[in-house]
């Protein structure tokens, strides 16, 4: 079968260079199953074994087209070959978490074998925990995106410790295709995606000018009156305007090939709490914890800017029920508010600021393509990503965006790898040149886990960023709590 590769996914694959790895992964502990005896590795790839045709990714590599003329295609892979997809590392004495993360942090530095399906697990053995055992697993960007990696973990873990029948793959392909079939399959979806993209024009032009209009309507009633606005127009972040540019803090570097990896568990039930005392949403919680360690990681080290912060934070196109192993998303500029030092009116800006940015994506979500033709693109690309790291124009420019802030809903049931039960879902994600910090959020049975992947040269520090998060979220429990009890108060005093 052949699939071309989607113009998102393919920047993913032709802005990769050594220092610039484009996978995502994710950090776990599971813990073995009772009395267990024996190599789980080897289980593991046996289990795997099994299930490696429900999901395109495992047995799926790329074919370059002829001449690279456009992005490649996907095809299926003669052979598997578990003994390099799955992997065992013995972790250093005395396998605590931090031998646990440097061991992730440096795995996740190494870019994967393109002539191979893009897909590598490791079973990490000597954790400290008895009975358990680390795993780190990694999937290119440009295979699937991450809802879409929801779903193809659930092709290898159960909801079960007693793994679940699975039906035999169909029969495999019996021939590699040639130049000729390939350059068919991606001529005609070129012209697909080229067609769609004219289509979308008129209504991307249309909604684009009201969003415009309203937007400088919504700002001039900030600025010469105290109405308030249109119902459904965008509203000014804390009626100031939106600077095009973020302030230069030591994230926006140009980064090296070390990495740093961090993780930091926070229980649902008192983010839970937190909006039902404070109001707004689980990611809006997630961006103030981010907001907060941010702010007083910088201010400790006297790099904390004037103005506030911004985040990259990618917004998901996918339609729901849509499980297509590609990606399907955009990115918006979310202000962080760090330049508000009350964290109760930090809070309500970034409140208002994500708000604001829903209502936008919202209004541009059915006109922003979600694929584009990739003509040209190997072939300019790969040497622009090149130009940018060896130049050091991420130190030169001004950046757009300090860092990337990803929250992704995740399983909310025990899952279970060929018997080991899962106990921590730490996602590692993409750091680039002028972004050298990513947290990306996921969501786990009773739990949100933070995953803080960052250049180590740019934040040699990154669990001090960690611990900061676990100081933001308890005193903005704190900070709950005490409204909570304000609002009790008022309520028997009437």
């Amino acid at each position: 079968m052949i699939t071309p590769l989607g113009g998102i996914d393919g920047l993913f694959l032709h802005l990769e260079t050594r220092t610039m790895p484009m996978h995502v992964g994710s950090m776990h502990v599971y813990r073995l199953p009772r009395r267990f005896s024996g190599d789980f590795t080897t289980r593991l790839r046996h289990h795997l074994a099994e299930r490696l045709h429900l999901s395109p990714v495992f047995t799926r590599r790329l074919a370059p087209m002829p001449l690279r003329l456009s992005n490649p295609a996907w095809i299926d892979a003669d052979r598997v070959d578990l003994a390099y997809h799955v992997r065992e590392i013995r972790l250093p004495a005395p396998g605590d978490a931090a031998a646990l993360q440097d061991c992730v942090a440096r795995l996740h530095a190494e870019p994967m074998d393109r002539d191979r399906p893009l897909w590598q697990f490791h079973v990490l053995q000597g954790l400290d925990l008895p009975g358990c055992i680390g795993f780190y697993g990694k999937v290119h960007h440009a295979a699937l995106d991450g809802q879409a990696a929801v779903a193809m973990v659930q092709a290898f873990l159960d909801v079960h410790a007693t793994p679940r029948a699975v039906a035999p793959p169909p029969p495999g392909p019996d021939h590699v295709p040639g130049p000729g079939p390939l350059m068919r399959a991606v001529a005609a979806h070129q012209l697909q995606e080229t067609r769609r993209v004219f289509a979308l024009l008129p209504a991307l032009a249309k909604t684009g000018a009201r969003f415009a209009a309203e937007s400088v309507a919504a700002r001039l009633r900030a600025r010469f009156s105290s109405a308030p606005p249109a119902h459904g127009a965008p509203a000014a972040t804390g009626t100031r305007d939106t600077p095009l540019f973020a302030p230069r803090t030591p994230l926006n570097v140009t980064i090296g090939r070390a990495r740093a990896f961090a993780g930091v568990r926070v229980p649902l039930r008192r983010v839970h709490a937190i909006t039902e005392h404070l109001g707004g949403t689980v990611n809006d919680v997630v961006l103030m914890l981010c907001s907060g360690a941010l702010r007083d990681h910088l201010a400790a080290r006297n790099a904390l800017p004037a103005t506030t912060l911004f985040a990259a934070v990618p917004v998901s196109l996918r339609p729901a029920g849509d499980t297509a192993q590609n990606t399907q998303a955009t990115m918006v500029r979310m202000p962080l508010a760090t330049d508000i030092a009350d964290p109760i009116e930090r809070y309500a800006a970034i409140r208002s600021a994500s708000a604001s940015v829903k209502r936008g994506v919202g209004r541009f979500r059915d006109v922003i393509p979600a694929d584009f033709p990739s003509v040209g693109m190997p072939w300019l690309l790969p040497p622009m990503a090149t130009l940018v790291g060896r130049a050091r124009l991420a130190d030169r420019l001004p950046p757009l965006a300090n860092l990337v802030i990803s929250n992704v809903p995740g399983p909310r049931v025990p899952l279970y790898l060929a018997g080991a039960r899962m106990l921590s879902y730490y996602p590692a994600s993409i750091v680039t040149h002028g972004l050298a910090l990513n947290i990306t959020v996921e969501s786990y049975v009773d739990d949100l886990f933070f995953g803080l992947v960052a250049c180590r040269h740019a934040v040699p520090d990154l669990q001090a960023v960690a611990d900061a998060i676990a100081a933001a979220e308890a005193e903005l429990t704190a900070l709950g709590r005490r409204a909570a009890a304000v609002a009790r108060r008022t309520r028997s005093a009437r």
